[in-house]
């Protein structure tokens, strides 16, 4: 029995890493434009222009943001072949960079991208140990950055996309991203002493999460990406303290459309963690779709040779459209 578990194991483990590798084979496509949005290098935008628009119809916009633990070694680059794969299916998109964890002081120049499961440092408040992944996320940094993208968005893109409507604005994320994704459509919801709270709600038409990472206590539980929850808020000692400003669980019902999509087999963020998310929706009174496709795991979301990735298109459009 332990044999063919250690087997199933390693087939995943090896699907896993031939999904991730196809994902990042893709070469980076240059943005159209890119703006900033605040004064650091990492507070800025990449705009693309929907590929053979329709002159009649103003181009829906797309905001992607994109997953990597929240870790610095994962930055924008990686998912602007999904951005491009948006564009030219007729969105306009802007794919927000933010700021992410530390790169080890022990990796001058930048680290190579290691794996988003690395290993976790289970007593880190503020510093990775030697050999572990870089720490995920800077608090407040990361929500700030969030927060003052979607306020710029809308002068931003009558900027960069004049033909697009900042009035039909989906949001979209993978992984660390989704979370941000959920997290940024439910502000209006956050403590009344947080920074980032909205008095409204968002004006989008809707939220499409990709293996979001939705859940912190269930992520935990899970070590989903080397403990990268906790250390977003900060280690374990300001974990429960910091989850009502940063969970997205927390913050239900949204009253913004709401689609979850999952792969079956994904071992990165697994399934138990959207369907955590959706199950306390439904517990608020809020329906919140959960796509879950077979025999697909964390990277073909993102990953324009492949068919989830078009299934992705599809539930953004059936939002933006």
């Amino acid at each position: 029995m332990q044999d063919d578990a250690a087997s199933r194991d390693d087939d995943a483990a090896e699907r896993d890493a031939a999904e991730e590798a196809s994902a990042f084979s893709h070469p980076a496509v240059d943005p159209d434009v890119t703006l900033p949005y605040g004064a650091h290098p990492d507070q800025v935008i990449d705009f693309y222009a929907p590929r053979d628009p329709d002159p009649a119809v103003p181009a829906p916009v797309v905001v992607v943001l994109h997953g990597g633990a929240w870790r610095a070694p994962y930055d924008r680059r990686h998912i602007t072949p999904f951005a491009d794969f948006l564009a030219r299916r007729g969105f306009a998109v802007a794919n927000v960079e933010y700021r992410r964890g530390e790169a080890p002081a022990s990796a001058p120049g930048g680290p190579a991208i290691p794996a988003q499961s690395g290993p976790a440092d289970p007593g880190r408040d503020d510093a990775p140990a030697a050999g572990a992944a870089p720490v995920a996320g800077r608090w407040p940094d990361t929500f700030d950055d969030v927060a003052a993208a979607l306020d710029a968005l809308p002068g931003l893109v009558r900027r960069a996309l004049p033909g697009a409507d900042p009035a039909r604005t989906v949001l979209t994320g993978h992984s660390a991203g989704g979370h941000l994704a959920l997290w940024a459509a439910a502000r209006h919801l956050l403590p009344a002493d947080a920074p980032w709270r909205t008095d409204r709600p968002a004006p989008l038409r809707g939220v499409v999460a990709l293996a979001p990472i939705a859940d912190f206590e269930v992520a935990e539980k899970l070590e989903v990406c080397g403990g990268a929850s906790c250390q977003l808020l900060g280690g374990k000692a300001l974990f429960e303290e910091r989850l009502p400003y940063a969970d997205p669980v927390r913050l239900l019902p949204t009253g913004i459309a709401t689609t979850l999509v999952q792969g079956r087999t994904d071992i990165v963020v697994p399934q138990a963690v959207a369907e955590s998310y959706a199950d306390a929706a439904a517990k608020a009174g809020e329906v919140v779709g959960l796509t879950l496709l077979e025999d697909v795991g964390h990277f073909p979301l993102i990953d324009p040779a492949a068919d989830a990735c078009a299934v992705v298109a599809e539930e953004i459009a059936q939002l933006a459209f």
